[in-house]
């Protein structure tokens, strides 16, 4: 390892995914990189881990890339998990997770993998940041990889608040170039579920697809869903820690115990 600072590079599409290819082209000359990622794509599976199958580290060849690759037969939180105590020579400074195939703005963080990487490592003290990219069908990602070094370059240069890790999405570009980066608050809108139940042939009974649908919603002007729209890039500082509603625990507390006491 040189004196460049150590960033751990992850993702949720997949350790052979275009996108976390570009991730890693655009900041190879930034630090020192180990990619860690799973074996298979494993979108929306949010923060879970695997505790009833063992897992497996393999080392991974990218055809024509000297990089430093390695696959996880399990979910993004547990490639960060491993790649902590087992792969990594020492903390990194940074986690990055994506380019992710599609968008992770609004409420549909709660249920991206290539957030919940970030998440897993912010819980550990370490920043991060997810990026997500709106072209899910046909992703040019050489249209937006150029927007990052400078994105990874201020978290290196700027510590943030414990438990902050930045959210970024770009923009569909197939209406046109990016027209900025904002630093703005999160929106409303995500995927929400939409059941196609269907007939199996041979036993009839019914099974579902759970599907998806949008779930839209009047959005704040500064949220990253109407800047999107408006094809701006967006950052927006998201926070890890208590999740305590004080408000309502002062409130209650003391109608609360007496009632259920």
């Amino acid at each position: 390892m040189s004196s460049k600072p150590l960033i751990l590079v992850t993702n949720d599409d997949g350790v052979h995914a275009k996108g976390i290819r570009h991730l890693w082209q655009s900041i190879q000359d930034l630090a020192d990189l180990i990619i860690v990622a799973p074996q298979q794509e494993q979108s929306a599976v949010s923060l879970s881990i695997t505790v009833r199958r063992p897992l497996h580290i393999e080392k991974v060849d990218w055809l024509n890339a000297q990089a430093d690759v390695w696959s996880v037969n399990g979910t993004p939180a547990d490639c960060v998990k491993l790649a902590l105590n087992v792969v990594l020579p020492k903390r990194p400074q940074l986690i990055v997770s994506g380019i992710n195939r599609g968008t992770n703005a609004g409420r549909n963080v709660f249920y991206s993998g290539t957030v919940a990487a970030i998440m897993e490592g912010v819980m550990q003290g370490i920043p991060g940041i997810a990026f997500s990219y709106g072209d899910y069908f046909n992703p040019s990602y050489h249209l937006v990889e150029t927007f990052i070094p400078a994105i990874v370059n201020y978290a290196l240069q700027n510590a943030m608040q414990e438990g902050t890790f930045l959210n970024v999405n770009f923009p569909k570009t197939e209406h046109g170039p990016i027209k900025g980066i904002r630093l703005t608050t999160q929106g409303k809108e995500y995927w929400a579920e939409n059941p196609e139940k269907r007939q199996h042939p041979a036993e009839q009974n019914s099974y579902y697809w759970l599907g998806s649908k949008l779930a839209e919603y009047d959005e704040r002007e500064d949220s990253d869903i109407f800047l999107l729209r408006k094809g701006f890039a967006t950052v927006v500082p998201l926070h890890i820690g208590d999740l305590t509603n004080h408000s309502h625990l002062l409130k209650e507390k003391q109608a609360f115990e007496t009632f259920v006491n």
